[in-house]
């Protein structure tokens, strides 16, 4: 977490608010969260005084493109979420200034980056664990960056079509769960949503990738782009700690399939008691059934 939807909301909610907007100052307790500049002065000497042109994303990650050539690329890695609103700074720690999520939500006040900006509103980034990355980068050169080469395409693209997909997975080996979250293979699915497309298609995730048919490759595909629509459209998942931009939870949680439903009656109604097995130090859910 978060995965592809839940940083889509995040950048379409601040591709509304930040456009036009500067930043005067930034502020952080846990300098090492910032990856490039290597210092947190230069990192402040780069965005100061920069104005927002345009948010998007790329796979799990925020760009934020600035004035100047410049772009700030922010991936919120397990834990992290960005926060639009007000705060003040009081005994040592920051606190929203009116009542609502941003302050009364637990999951909020983990703040370690704050970026006072110019119409006197703030942005943030609440991280709990800390493990978020940011850095700064020139826009003409983002391709250069490991961050965003590496990656998969996005499957939400118009560009990903079935062909591309089997293209893309028909060389692969291992489980098809684990090929799915591979950030390299396809961009922006995770643990979570890995475990509802896989419900959703009807494949144990388990099986290898060379036992799987064509036909199974279309269910899964078009279990992707529709699973992934869906958690788009409720603005993510907050089954763990993840927040919108104004600190308020995402809907998607409430529909889960699969995913921390253990012990509980298969959706299908095909007599299957949604399963629970660790590998790697993750857990997939799925129905014994139907999920073959």
């Amino acid at each position: 977490m978060p995965e592809l939807p839940e940083v889509q909301t995040i950048v379409s909610d601040l591709g509304k608010i930040l456009p036009g907007l500067s930043v005067r100052d930034v502020w952080t307790d846990w300098s090492k969260i910032i990856k490039s500049p290597k210092t947190f002065g230069g990192f402040k000497k780069e965005i100061a005084g920069k104005k927002f042109l345009s948010v998007e994303r790329k796979g799990k990650n925020i760009l934020m493109h600035l004035s100047g050539g410049k772009t700030l690329l922010i991936h919120q890695k397990m834990t992290g979420h960005m926060l639009y609103g007000n705060w003040k700074f009081e005994k040592g720690k920051w606190e929203a200034t009116r009542p609502g999520p941003l302050r009364d939500d637990p999951q909020n006040r983990f703040i370690h980056l704050v970026f006072d900006l110019s119409n006197g509103r703030q942005l943030a980034l609440s991280d709990v664990r800390k493990f978020a990355k940011v850095l700064v980068f020139e826009t003409d050169k983002l391709g250069e960056l490991k961050d965003l080469k590496d990656i998969g395409p996005d499957p939400l693209e118009k560009t990903f079509t079935f062909k591309k997909f089997k293209e893309i997975l028909s060389s692969k080996r291992g489980l098809i769960k684990e090929v799915l979250t591979k950030q390299e293979i396809i961009s922006g699915v995770g643990n979570i949503y890995a475990s509802e497309i896989l419900w959703e298609a009807g494949v144990y995730p388990f099986r290898k990738m060379e036992t799987i048919k064509e036909d199974e490759l279309k269910k899964i595909y078009n279990a992707t782009r529709k699973i992934l629509k869906e958690g788009v459209r409720l603005r993510g998942d907050s089954v763990v700690d993840y927040r919108d931009p104004f600190g308020k939870k995402g809907e998607y949680q409430g529909f889960h399939k699969a995913y921390k439903r253990e012990g509980e009656k298969c959706g299908k109604k095909d007599g299957g008691i949604i399963e629970r097995k660790k590998k790697g130090g993750r857990s997939s859910f799925f129905c014994p059934v139907h999920q073959l």
